[in-house]
């Protein structure tokens, strides 16, 4: 099976795949941004646009995930933004298409809880700007996309929708785990314990792109 976790940027996709993945055994996360940022580095910067437009990350996308799931005994778990109807279709309909038990799911939230979940990752910002003569963009970049993202993302093509402004993580995990009918392991972590695991996530995502 593979659980395919869509959203805006800062929705929460990453934490929420980690957090399946720590109490689910066997499974494993499987990022789809890898290799868009690989096909990002080969380029010119002047040539890096949304590396979905590729048709290489397409396609690489689906053959790194198909050989997963064949090949992989526990559940794979994807976490990415996709928002382009057809370029939905290339990558979690075509691995539909290729007999995958996908389940598909995007996380939603109103527009300033996510900004301020964006907020919350400005750790990202700075350690950017410190790399980049430039500043700062990511998170720019994710605001200027939001509005976009959360309107597409409503239309019922994107369902199974969960709504996420007042959740947690854990919460959000177990109830993905329900729809999906799988059976994650109880969680006994504290609050802190929690906060403190999700900074590491966070900052092991950092991308200096």
């Amino acid at each position: 099976m593979l659980l395919w976790i869509n959203g805006p940027f800062g929705g929460g996709k990453t934490q929420t795949a980690h957090e399946i993945q720590r109490r689910l055994p066997g499974s494993v996360v499987c990022d789809p941004e890898h290799p868009g940022f690989g096909l990002h580095r080969m380029l010119p910067p002047g040539l890096r646009g949304d590396f979905q437009d590729l048709r290489a990350w397409r396609q690489g996308v689906v053959e790194v995930l198909d050989l997963a799931l064949t090949e992989q005994d526990g559940v794979v778990i994807a976490p990415m933004t996709v928002t382009d109807a057809g370029h939905f279709a290339e990558t979690v309909g075509r691995l539909r298409e290729l007999g995958h038990d996908v389940r598909h799911f995007t996380l939603l939230a109103e527009r300033a809880t996510v900004l301020r979940r964006l907020r919350e990752r400005r750790i990202g910002e700075f350690v950017r700007y410190a790399r980049a003569k430039d500043g700062p963009r990511g998170e720019s970049w994710a605001v200027r996309r939001l509005d976009h993202c959360l309107e597409r993302l409503s239309e019922p093509e994107f369902a199974e929708h969960l709504w996420t402004d007042h959740t947690t993580v854990p919460k959000t995990a177990d109830r993905i785990a329900v729809l999906a009918g799988l059976k994650l392991r109880p969680n006994h972590e504290g609050r802190l314990r929690t906060r403190l695991r999700q900074a590491g996530v966070g900052i092991r995502h950092i991308r200096f792109d």
